[in-house]
């Protein structure tokens, strides 16, 4: 038996993205920065940019008493390549908002760029702002 460590395949876009955004929703953004790219561009709703996974957790514990992802299903844009994939991870929110009423089933489409095994772009859309605009909206069942 040999103590050599096989060496494993290279992780997929989609794989990267799954394992950025669990990372990220511990948080742990310093361990996320190992699945961004340098000069990464963030672009959250209402036009917010952002350049570091650090970034995106500060402005979650501002939004929110605290929050998790519930991801549904990561999907791959046919014809990517080494040098460009689009990859889209699509859920749920649940948590809490910054007065400790709960909320589940706040959707979410992120959209990813992945080049070389590392994220480059990030965008960020979800039903928070709508919801904090008219809090009933929160209080209605999932679909």
């Amino acid at each position: 038996m040999s103590d050599t460590a096989v060496p494993t395949a290279p992780l997929t876009p989609a794989q990267v993205v799954d394992e950025y955004l669990r990372i990220l929703m511990v948080p742990d953004p310093a361990g996320a920065r190992r699945f961004v790219a340098p000069g990464l561009r963030i672009r959250f709703t209402g036009h917010r940019e952002m350049a570091d996974p650090a970034e995106c957790a500060a402005f979650n514990a501002g939004r929110y008493r605290w929050v998790k992802k519930r991801i549904e299903r990561t999907e791959t844009v046919a014809g990517g390549s080494a040098a460009e994939t689009v990859v889209y991870s699509l859920g749920t929110l649940h948590g809490e908002w910054p007065d400790g009423t709960p909320f589940e089933a706040n959707r979410y489409v992120d959209r990813y760029v992945v080049s070389h095994g590392l994220i480059t772009e990030m965008q960020v859309w979800n039903d928070s702002a709508e919801w904090l605009l008219e809090p009933s909206l929160n209080r209605r069942p999932a679909p």
